[in-house]
């Protein structure tokens, strides 16, 4: 598990600290959404990141280098791409986010960290920022939409790498309210398998209700 990895300080810029894991800051004596900094590294917190989340719930692939690509979809006010970007700190974060008012907070956390480039863009529609993104190794896909799994995979087919991750936080209640949430995770991850090969399945229960981590390759 990549939590007892971080534990036995196997994988840079991040480490275990008390009952917390913590992500190396990139920006030392800055902090995006009010997380506790504790001699230079930043308390990630479970209840506010599903990635965080999916690593205390028993994630086995961790595939965030210090010199990773990552592509985030719905990167928000830049929570969770924060801690990746401590983590790829010589790697780039792209953070492609829909609305305009979260954009701007995402903006500010952006122009103090040089490897984060934000993208104000419609994630359903991949061809309007392709000018601007490299090939990746990762898509990290956060996005409350009933096509979350579509949009996954155009965005990969345009940007992920053959061998490449894609990690999705599946929001079950944002899909079918009317079916249960694994009832809705089964369904999508069918949508996946043509073009992925599937890696882990993991509920994010109690931090996150109804939600899902799905961890991919895509082949």
């Amino acid at each position: 598990m990549i939590l007892k990895k971080i534990e036995n300080g196997e994988i840079p810029n991040i480490k275990k600290i008390n009952n917390s894991i913590a992500t190396k800051n990139l920006c030392p004596g800055v902090r995006v959404y009010g997380e506790r900094e504790i001699r230079g590294f930043r308390v990630w917190n479970p209840k506010r990141s599903k990635l965080s989340a999916a690593i205390f719930k028993g994630l086995k692939e961790f595939p965030f280098k210090r010199d990773s690509k990552v592509l985030y979809l719905g990167a928000a006010s830049g929570t969770t791409s924060s801690h990746i970007s401590d983590i790829v700190d010589s790697g780039i974060v792209y953070c492609v986010e829909f609305s305009p008012r979260v954009f701007s907070k995402l903006l500010e956390v952006c122009k103090k960290r040089k490897n984060m480039v934000p993208i104000l863009e419609d994630a359903r529609f991949p061809e309007r920022y392709e000018p601007f993104i490299d090939v990746v190794d990762v898509i990290y896909q956060d996005i409350a939409q009933p096509d979350q799994v579509d949009i996954a995979k155009r965005n990969a087919d345009y940007f992920l790498r053959k061998g490449g991750y894609l990690f999705l936080a599946l929001k079950a209640r944002s899909i079918d309210v009317s079916k249960s949430p694994k009832k809705v995770l089964k369904n999508e991850i069918k949508k996946l398998k043509r073009e992925f090969n599937l890696l882990e399945k993991i509920s994010l229960e109690p931090y996150h209700k109804d939600h899902f981590m799905i961890v991919a390759h895509y082949v």
